[in-house]
């Protein structure tokens, strides 16, 4: 192995890496972007809160905020942050640990007390590293695909009060590399050819997939164009610095027709995908035509968005290289690199580190050490992915010296499901900034899918503003009153049996929803939890408890929803066991009793739980596709985009159920279709005495699968029912059954 960086050489490496330390908008922007914020959030309420931005507070170190009552002032608080992001930061700290206020993807609680709290003492608070970064290569398609400014706009605010200063601005990047590949002489059906449809370009941008739901329609340019602008003028006006998209070595066939000299290698295919919708093409690093694909696309996004010379590229995202050789590897990343440095000499590489612990057997030291010092030292931020699981830092030497941001994933797909791994996140951070000549330089957020597990994300983003960890069972025990608005005994006892069950996996935990609920149903199917059951339904039980009190607050009743989901999401696990004991025993009153409870009632209660709330119904995911579009066509196209990605992901169930959601209106029509068929063949298995074939099975469910991507049937994108009495039904039926099971130890 080779010797460990010596202190020079980090010194060296962090030097270098500060260079973008602060964005190029001057402080009285910021300031006013900030401002601008409150109002937004606060109404007339903000006028009692001063916001300053002093670069100076920072003294050249990390982000730094200042909260202090000035006596005898109008305000209440005076709130100064080094950058837009800081003063947002302290002010979230100030509404959040003195005005008992709550922010998250589910909802706000902003009931202000009247007047606003003065503070005793000055806060003065610095970040624990220099960055705190946010989002993930995926999340651009599994969650942002159909967003308009609007939501945009609330996403950043969100940012921002998180104290996120960096993060990728992908949109509109089609549109920039379409007049690349025209002015290379390409034309528009091999263009068209190339780009996939809008839910599945995160993986066209890897190097994954080509063409699969596309082509991508003028019009879907013109509106990434629009706001792409808008997004990163607002990133920039708060002090963030955006990360822009550079070119990883993938280029479209039709490159090969105009330039039938290039050397480009066509990559294997991709997940179960054969080559009719994957097998890129590669171009060698030291063809010349590498360096000027890349510089020219660099120089287009420049000219149109301008640069805050941070840029991601991921070359070998789940793709195995075509040589193992360390100069090969290293002649590719200096290669990408060099097409940076071509547009912009200031060029600073941020990579997903996923590859490395993604494909262990490939990717051994002599090989990810070569990837990375193909790049200058502190020239390239590595972003250890899964660090809360399978951290990539403590078996590279701290990235052989490039330094790196220690990131939670956490979900994938963007999957619902109760989940969260506590412990690891609390500790890690503070862990791998004492490793051995560590090379942190910060922690991240980069889960696949958003909108779920809100808990996670503050704490993480709380995190990122802490120099030790937190006291967790006093953490949640306030973070419930001030979601919900008020303190209340059984919500907080709900939270702590969560947060040491469902939220405390540890050891290496993957959160990809394995339910049987949201798989295809077969007799093999994993029903093991990582918590005690019975955890799950009690804290549902005290939640509902807390109904008279905190049923007005909409956190309360999205979290009713999640933890009866959960509950739910066992119960299927139950009754599916059950199932499976009477076929292979073959009694068939018992599989007629649980098949018919599971299939006549708990889905289609489950059904109406979900589409009791907006945030849960299939409706609001396919009319958001729909309303992106400009034409009847486009819709359609949209739509199946987004009906594709949550259930068959490809054309014939290629990454089939990766994406499963828990909605209202897909657990009825998708979910509980495919468990009737289910039922029924096991039924009619035992009735003929003919064994059941899983093959058969599956080609007749396919057919249901596909059907339902096609069926054109509009769901409602307004929630029906109310979430109490739903939830309250479900819980007089089920609970006493279930308790007992998940006190025996079965689900």
């Amino acid at each position: 192995m080779a010797a460990r960086l010596g202190p020079a050489l980090l010194l060296m490496a962090a030097a270098v890496v500060a260079v973008p330390v602060r964005a190029v908008v001057g402080d009285a922007r910021q300031e006013a972007a900030v401002r601008a914020l409150a109002r937004r959030l606060l109404g007339p309420r903000a006028a009692a809160v001063s916001l300053s931005v002093e670069a100076a507070l920072a003294a050249g170190g990390p982000d730094t905020y200042r909260l202090r009552s000035p006596p005898g002032a109008a305000v209440a608080v005076a709130v100064t942050g080094s950058s837009g992001v800081a003063a947002a930061a302290g002010l979230y700290r100030y509404l959040r640990d003195f005005c008992g206020c709550h922010i998250s993807w589910s909802g706000a609680q902003l009931r202000l007390p009247e007047p606003l709290p003065r503070l005793r003492d000055e806060i003065r608070v610095s970040a624990a590293g220099r960055y705190r970064y946010y989002q993930n290569a995926c999340t651009q398609s599994y969650s942002y695909a159909w967003w308009d400014w609007a939501r945009w706009e609330r996403e950043i605010d969100w940012m921002a009060l998180s104290g996120i200063n960096l993060a990728p601005a992908f949109a509109g990047q089609e549109a920039a590399w379409q007049r690349v590949y025209r002015s290379l002489g390409l034309n528009q059906s091999e263009i068209d050819a190339y780009f996939t449809g809008p839910a599945f370009l995160a993986w066209n941008r890897m190097g994954n997939l080509r063409g699969w739901a596309g082509p991508l329609p003028p019009a879907w340019h013109l509106k990434q164009l629009y706001l792409q602008y808008r997004i990163v003028e607002r990133m920039r006006s708060l002090g963030m610095i955006t990360v822009l998209p550079a070119f990883a070595g993938h280029v479209p066939r039709g490159v090969l027709r105009v330039f039938p000299r290039v050397n480009a290698t066509r990559l294997g295919g991709w997940s179960h995908f054969d080559c009719t919708y994957s097998c890129t093409y590669l171009l060698d690093p030291e063809d010349p035509m590498f360096q000027v694909i890349g510089t020219l696309f660099l120089k287009e996004l420049i000219k149109e968005f301008g640069t805050d010379h941070v840029y991601s590229a991921d070359t070998f995202n789940e793709m195995t290289p075509l040589s193992s050789d360390p100069a090969y590897l290293s002649r590719v990343s200096n290669a990408v690199f060099r097409s940076m440095t071509g547009a912009d000499p200031e060029a600073l590489w941020l990579m997903q580190g996923w590859l490395f612990q993604h494909q262990p057997d490939f990717w051994q030291p002599a090989q990810v050490r070569a990837l990375l010092h193909g790049v200058p030292l502190g020239r390239m931020i590595v972003l250890d992915l899964f660090a809360e699981s399978k951290p990539v830092y403590q078996w590279t030497e701290s990235f052989y010296g490039q330094p790196f941001i220690w990131c939670m994933l956490h979900n994938f797909g963007g999957n619902h499901g109760l989940f969260g791994t506590v412990e690891a996140i609390n500790h890690g951070p503070f862990a791998a900034r004492r490793f051995p000549n560590s090379t942190m330089v910060g922690t991240g957020l980069v889960p696949e899918g958003i909108e779920q597990n809100d808990m996670v994300y503050e704490l993480m983003n709380e995190l990122g503003w802490t120099q030790e960890p937190l006291d967790l069972p006093s953490w949640v025990t306030r973070y419930a009153e001030r979601r919900y608005g008020a303190p209340n005994a059984a919500a907080a006892s709900a939270w702590r049996l969560l947060l040491r069950s469902v939220y405390n996996c540890t050891g290496v935990c993957v959160n990809h929803n394995r339910s049987p609920l949201v798989r295809r149903p077969s007799l093999r199917m994993d029903t093991e939890l990582w918590y005690n059951a019975s955890d799950v339904y009690e804290a549902w039980r005290l939640l509902l408890s807390a109904g008279a009190e905190l049923g007005a607050s909409s956190t309360f009743r999205y979290d009713l929803v999640d933890v009866t989901r959960q509950a739910a999401q066992q119960l299927v696990s139950e009754y599916y066991l059950s199932i499976r004991r009477a076929f292979q025993s073959h009694a068939l009153p018992e599989l007629l009793t649980a098949g018919g409870v599971l299939v006549y009632d708990l889905l289609p209660e489950l059904d109406s739980l979900l589409s009791s709330h907006s945030l849960f119904l299939l409706g609001r995911w396919l009319e958001s596709a729909r309303a992106v579009a400009t034409s009847d066509r486009e819709a359609e196209q949209y739509e199946l985009n987004a009906r594709n990605q949550v259930t068959l992901w490809g054309p014939s169930g290629n990454i089939l159920d990766y994406a499963n959601k828990q909605l209202g209106g897909l657990v009825l029509d998708y979910y509980g279709v495919r468990w009737s068929l289910f039922v029924s063949a096991l039924v009619e298995s035992l009735n003929s005495g003919s064994p059941f074939h899983q093959d058969q099975f599956n080609q007749a469910v396919f057919q249901v699968e596909r059907g339902f991507v096609y069926n054109k049937k509009r769901y409602p994108a307004v929630p029906a029912g109310d979430t109490l009495e739903i939830s309250r039904k479900l819980f007089l039926k089920y609970y006493p059954s279930a308790l007992r099971r998940g006190r025996a130890g079965l689900a």
